[in-house]
Parts: C-alpha cells; structure tokens; sequence
C-alpha cells in the first residue's frame, strides 16, 4: 500500500499536526470494552488487515516526515538519546536488518534494500539518502548501526540483551516517550525498567510477561497495545523536557480540551533477533485528539466510560486526574447510554 506522506508538520510549539479521515480509520484505538480492564494482552504479531497499523511488521504512515524531523531536532539537543553498552555491537547491527528488510518488503516505493553477500545498498526515497555498506563493519557507516538506522523510523526502540534468565534494556533511541528516559533505564532489567506501573506487580503481570518474552522465537513477534493521554500533538514527553510539557496540564478547559487532549496510544511490538538472541521493543506512538476520536460514535462513548472506570491509581500515575473529569464531562455529549 502506498503511504501519502504529509510534508508540513510540526510535533512542537507552534504545533502542526492534524490525521486524515484515512489516518482516523486505521488508529489503533486500544478499547475492546466499555470499562478498563489491565491486562499483558499480549498477541501474536501477525500482518493485520489491509491499510492497518498492522499490515506490516513496523508501520509508516502519513506522519513520517514529521516524525522523523522531530527526532533529529530531540538528538541534536539531547545525543543521549541514543545510547548502547559495548556488548551490544551485533545487536544493532540485528536491528538495522530488520528495520531494512521490514522496509524495504512493506514499503517498496519508498525504500529499497540491495545486497550482494555482505555488501548493502540502503535507499530512503522520503529522506533522500543512498548508502553502501559492508554489514557488519561499523567504519562503513556514517553511524553506529542502530543510531543510523533508527533514525529514520517512527517510534522508539529498546533493545535487550537476554542472559541469566531475564532482559536487559541495554541499547535504543528513545526521543518521543510517555514520561519516562533511556538514560534512567538504560542497564535495567525487565521488572526494574517497569518497576513505576502501579497494580501490574501485584497481580504478577510482569513475571508472566517476562516468563512469555524468554521463549520468543524468531520469526514469530508479538504485540500489544498500551495508552495514556497527552495535551498537545507532543511526542516528546520526556523527564528531561517535563519544563516545556507539564505545564501543558493546567491549560486544559471545557472549550478547548476537544482539539487539545490527545489519546496516545502505543503499538508495542516484539522482534527476537537471529544472531545476538536479543529481543528488540518497538514502541510505536500514535496521536489523536478527542475531536477527532468522536467522529467514531463507538470510540466517543467508549472513550467517556473508560476514564469513567480507570482505577484511581492508574489515573494518577498516566497523569489524568487533573483533567480527567473535563474530558468526561465534555465527551458525555455523545454518550446515549445505549
């Protein structure tokens, strides 16, 4: 499927950004159900429908050109961004094959990928880049590996190593996250990195989510969807740029909450890698606001009966309370009940 890419946007002040009816219709919008329920809802990452978020093992969209300028302007202030310990080198090296070769077979008319043993030709036709290179030699690239090729990706990438029975977030780029840093994360464990999800631990999500990552096998990735709300079509909600967005919470009114609060949800997926036996975590971020989430009759009224039921913990720790009861206030217009 070809993909219409929107040349002029702009993921920070002043913001530009606004989905397509087309962008609309294929959101991964993450309620199956009119109240909350926490679950790993862990799946097979299998090719979804036609023209869905997906159809492919990573997606694109309308919004790359945006996205991916945006993580430069993020790395350009911020290098740390980046980031991998020494004994990751063929994990990223595993990453930039399979973001290449996810690319290249979705996306044919807007990347291209050649190889002739170990030497690569690398074609990105939106950013108008070509390079040759020798794949496993770091001196044939402009960049280490992962940080060269995940640039040029919508979302954010963890990359873990597996050894003594658990995950390591030891190497990823991460410039557009829901509240939380690589550079606090970087080293931790599987439990560790998710140590701050209130109620998860309790009821041993996370052991069982750990205990089903370990046997992932090649070949056979798996996914699931996660959310929070953001104001402002802002991707980078950072620790280190908290000064630029928290305040963005106390803006919030009945009259312009439709166009500024955005449902963000993630596409997590899950990719064990063929040499180095590490698991890269994709978190891939989309953006819509309630205005127009409503133009779905079925979202608007899911949408007002899940923050609803949200459990008082959960509000608190994705940042809702604050302006949780505006957002239901204003959505109950299109709630018949039925």
């Amino acid at each position: 499927m070809s993909v219409l890419l929107k040349p002029a946007e702009r993921l920070r002040e002043p913001f530009i950004y606004a989905n397509s009816p087309a962008a609309i219709a294929r959101f991964p919008y993450p309620f199956d159900q009119d109240k909350y329920m926490y679950g790993v809802n862990i799946e097979p990452h299998l090719p979804g429908p036609k023209g869905s978020t997906t159809e492919h093992p990573l997606d694109i969209d309308e919004h790359y050109l945006a996205e991916v300028e945006e993580r430069r302007l993020v790395l350009e202030r911020d290098p740390h961004r980046f980031d991998s310990l020494p004994h990751m080198h063929l994990h990223q090296w595993d990453t930039l094959e399979l973001v290449m070769e996810s690319f290249s077979a979705g996306y044919p008319d807007l990347f291209e990928l050649h190889r002739t043993g170990d030497r690569w030709t690398w074609i990105n036709k939106p950013l108008g880049l070509e390079d040759s290179f020798v794949f496993g030699d770091d001196s044939t690239l402009p960049r280490a590996p992962a940080d060269y090729i995940l640039r040029q990706v919508q979302g954010d990438f963890v990359i873990m190593d597996q050894r003594d029975g658990d995950l390591y977030a030891d190497a990823g780029m991460v410039t557009g996250p829901a509240d939380w840093t690589l550079a606090f994360d970087l080293g931790m464990s599987f439990k560790e990195w998710h140590g701050p999800v209130p109620l998860a631990h309790e009821i041993g999500v996370f052991d069982r989510a750990l205990n089903y990552l370990l046997q992932l096998r090649i070949g056979h990735p798996v996914r699931r969807l996660n959310w929070t709300m953001t104001i402002n079509p802002r991707m980078d909600t950072s620790p280190e740029t908290y000064p630029a967005w928290g305040p963005d919470r106390t803006t919030l009114t009945p009259d312009n909450i439709a166009g500024l609060l955005h449902l963000r949800v993630e596409l997590q997926s899950l990719f064990r890698l063929p040499r180095s036996n590490g698991v890269v975590f994709s978190v891939r971020t989309y953006l819509a606001s309630l205005a127009e989430l409503v133009t779905n009759p079925v979202w608007a009224k899911r949408t007002r009966r899940v923050l609803q039921s949200l459990p008082p913990e959960l509000a608190d720790y994705k940042g809702l309370t604050r302006y949780r009861d505006t957002a239901i206030a204003w959505l109950a217009q299109f709630d018949d009940g039925e």
